[in-house]
Formats: structure tokens, C-alpha cells, sequence
């Protein structure tokens, strides 16, 4: 199923595999490498730690890889009525305004205002629309938020 990404997040992962492809399979060589020179292999907890780590980074390429060709670029939400993936959501909490965009959950930064759909908050505004009150489930207990702007 294709993720929905930012293009910011879009990019990031286009970074972390450009990375891995070139100096994240350099340095595992390097390591294999050195490794090898200690000889038996079967005993040799370096070289197979070396050989595991690059079994990950090739995994996580092909993830990488697969996310990218399939990613579907969200910008902004253009449904402007209704709290949906890519929405910019001005929110009220006892008084005091924020505002959140709502992501897919690889790309959650709650200290960028990025919230993902899937958690406590997405869930509890997802699908309502400018005017409309929402339960938050925190740590802290229920928290009333009321929704005063999309973009």
C-alpha cells in the first residue's frame, strides 16, 4: 500500500538511501573487509556482526526503495472542510491555540508540529471539521480540544 508523504519526508528518505547505497554499503565493506583479515570465519564474531549489519542496511534499502517508488507526495490537504492526511489543524486547548499537520506516523515530530494520524489526537480529529469538539485521550487524562481552523 502506498505511504502518503510530505515531500520534506519525501526527501529525507530519498537522503537516508542515497546514504546507505553509497557510504552505509562503504563502510560495511570496509568492515567486512577488516573483519576477514582475522581469518576463520566461523569463529569470528566480527565478521558475522559485520555480515548481520549488512543483511540490515540491504533490508532497509529495498524498504527504502519500495516506499519511495510507491509514495504517493501529499502537500496540504485540499479538502478544507474536513480534518484529513495533510491537513493543517488549528486547535484550541483550554484557551490556548495550536496548530498541528496531520502525517503519516514515519514522518511524527510533535516538536514540529507533526502529528500522526494514528495517534491519540489524529484519531480523535480525523474527519471533523472547523467548529466541531474532540476527546483527546493523554497520559494526563481527557483533554477537550475544539477545532478553529483547516488549511
Amino acid at each position: 500500500m502506498p505511504k502518503k508523504l510530505t515531500p520534506e519526508a519525501y526527501e529525507k528518505l530519498k537522503k537516508e538511501l542515497e546514504y546507505l547505497k553509497t557510504e552505509g554499503r562503504r563502510e560495511i565493506a570496509e568492515r567486512l573487509q577488516y573483519a576477514a583479515s582475522f581469518g576463520d570465519f566461523s569463529e569470528n564474531a566480527a565478521y558475522q556482526q559485520a555480515k548481520d549489519e549488512q543483511g540490515f542496511l540491504e533490508s532497509r534499502i529495498a524498504e527504502l526503495e519500495e516506499i519511495l517508488s510507491e509514495a504517493i507526495i501529499i502537500t496540504k490537504s485540499r479538502n478544507k472542510t474536513t480534518v484529513d492526511l495533510g491537513s493543517v489543524v488549528t486547535l484550541v486547548f483550554n484557551g490556548e491555540k495550536r496548530t498541528f499537520q496531520i502525517v503519516e506516523p514515519e514522518e511524527t515530530n510533535p516538536t514540529k508540529g507533526k502529528v500522526s494520524f494514528k495517534s491519540p489526537l489524529g484519531q480523535a480529529i480525523f474527519g471533523k471539521k472547523v467548529g466541531d469538539e474532540a476527546i483527546v485521550e493523554t497520559p494526563n487524562g481527557k483533554m477537550k480540544c475544539k477545532i478553529l481552523k483547516i488549511e
